[in-house]
């Protein structure tokens, strides 16, 4: 449920924040950032 909320909230960011091809590609960017910080959060746990 969390992830589904995270996701929306993200995809919510991600549709308000993007006015710009240069936009896009920033916000692509920070998505990117969060997806890798999760899965370096994930892996330190294990």
């Amino acid at each position: 449920m969390k992830k589904a909320i995270a996701i929306s909230l993200l995809l919510t960011f991600f549709l308000a924040g993007c006015n710009t091809v240069a936009g896009v590609g920033k916000d692509v960017s920070k998505v990117g950032d969060v997806v890798t910080d999760s899965a370096e959060k994930s892996a330190d746990k294990l």
